[in-house]
Parts: structure tokens; sequence; C-alpha cells
């Protein structure tokens, strides 16, 4: 009988699912040379190639469908019955990875503080960028982002209840330019727009009423996120379409005026996502489950 272990038979799944030994050596959190030689080594032992690789691509041949078709569910299973073993350790422990938004991270910092405290042996590494990235193909275990922006195929739970975006101008502005009533007006006006790193701009959506109204208002000055956006309203540059909260200082001031509020309602924020999966490691799972508990 041909010897196999476990962890390769791990990694002829991570690679299969990833298409790509990059990536799936980026999710595991191994060399992908060292994942090239692993599944070479359990070709040779089998006898057959379980991968059609080209320069491009790298995709299951007929025989490693066949075969993962086979362990597969195996793994799966020993993956369940490991998963329902850890409630009996006494602490979980590993590594949390959260790929978020720079806003979302600032957010969330006293959840994770309060996680932390709880479980000593689990360290949390929190990426932010505002890029949308894959967070499967990038190796991260979970996201942090607007639940319009969540990928539909995964699971999502709310963080920080509602938000709004406030739509704000200088009283300087108003004065010189007038208040505009609804989404239409929005073309006589000097409009601060958010370019993202892709390069697209943040599109202005409204709502009143049961309309809705999304649109690429003009505007000359173009910048990089949302807080030079609220410094260049504060300077009479225009209208901003920002945050509330990051508002609200500035507001209560007297400092900006909030403008057409009737169409900024609030809307569901930021959300935890993850994607559905039948194996999942006890760090990710406490977290998962702070954030649950942190809602109530």
């Amino acid at each position: 009988m041909i010897d196999l272990r476990l962890s390769e038979l791990e990694a002829l799944r991570e690679v299969a699912a990833h298409r790509s030994f990059r990536a799936a050596a980026r999710h595991m959190g191994v060399a992908a040379s060292s994942l090239s030689h692993t599944i070479a080594s359990l070709e040779a032992r089998l006898g057959v190639r379980l991968f059609n690789r080209t320069t491009r691509s790298v995709a299951l041949s007929e025989a490693g469908e066949l075969f993962l078709g086979q362990v597969g569910p195996c793994l799966s299973g020993i993956a369940t019955s490991v998963e329902a073993i850890a409630r009996f350790r006494d602490e979980p422990s590993g590594q949390v990875k959260i790929n978020s938004s720079v806003a979302g991270a600032q957010r969330i910092l006293p959840l994770v503080k309060g996680f932390l405290e709880a479980h000593p042996q689990i360290t949390l590494i929190l990426t932010s960028e505002d890029k949308l990235v894959d967070i499967v193909a990038s190796g991260f275990d979970a996201g942090l982002r607007l639940r319009s922006a969540v990928p539909r195929d995964m699971v999502a739970i709310p963080v920080g209840g509602s938000r709004s975006f406030a739509l704000v101008a200088s009283p300087d502005y108003v004065a010189r330019r007038g208040s505009p009533m609804v989404p239409e007006q929005l073309t006589g006006h000097e409009c601060i727009r958010v370019q993202f790193p892709s390069g697209a701009l943040h599109r202005w959506s409204f709502e009143a009423d049961g309309e809705e109204s999304r649109l690429d208002p003009p505007g000359r000055l173009i910048v990089g996120d949302v807080s030079t956006a609220l410094q260049a309203a504060l300077g009479g540059f225009g209208l901003a379409f920002i945050p509330e909260d990051l508002a609200r200082p500035s507001l209560g001031r007297g400092d900006l005026i909030r403008l057409m509020e009737k169409w900024t309602p609030p809307f569901e924020g930021l959300c935890l996502f993850y994607p559905p999966q039948r194996f999942m490691s006890p760090a990710l799972r406490a977290f998962i489950d702070h954030v649950r508990s942190s809602r109530g």
C-alpha cells in the first residue's frame, strides 16, 4: 500500500481549489516551491500526473479529478472531527488573518482589543487596504468591508450597526453657490470626488421615498481618501460625500453644513465575511463567536 500523508492530500485539495501553486501556498502559509515539491512527490509515488500545468494555469488531470473526488470527502470528515474535539481544548491558539478597509480596521479596533484580552494565545493579523482583494486567493481567513462590497458567496456578519453618508459643504461655499435639494441639482456644483486605489471613482448614492439615484457628479478636485475630502470641504472647495461619523465633529462645530439629509438614510454597514467551509480553525471560530456575541 502506498504511504500517503495527510499534509500531501491537503496540499492536493488546496492547489485544486486555487488553481495556482502560488495562491495555494499563500493560503497555507508555505513556500510555493515547497508545495510544488510536495505535489511532485505525491505524483511520483502514485505513478500518475494529478495536475496539468502550463505557464498560465494549473488544473486537475482526469486522474487527479478521480482521486480528489474519492479522498476529498475523507479529508472533510477528518477536518470535521478535528473541529468537533477543538472545544475540549482549554484555549484556542494560532493566527487569524483579516483583510480590511482602512476605515473598517479603525472601527473594529475596540472589538479586537476585547478579543485579544480574552484569547492570549491567538495572534490577529489585521491588514488594512482600500483595494478589494480575493481573501481566499490572498491567504486571508476573513475580510471586513461594507455589506455592499461583500461577495455573494461569502458568509457575512454585521459589525458595528448601520452607517450613513453625509453630503456636506462649508458655510462659505453654501453662501456662494446655494444648497442642492435633489440629486439632479448636483450637476451645477463643484463636487469633491474620491478615487479608489483601483482608479475607479466613488459613486454617490442617494435614496428618498423609494426613489434611488446613483451618479457620478462633476468634480474638478479628485482626492485619494475621505479624510482629504473632508479637509477640502472645510476649505470651501465644494461638496463632499463622506461617512457621517467622519463629518460629525465638524457638523457639530458649525464648520460644515449637511445637505440633502433626507436623501442619505442609514444603510447596513461593516460586515465580517468569510467563505463557507466545513472546517474552520479554532482561532477563527473564536473570533467569529466574539463578533457575534459583541453584537448582542
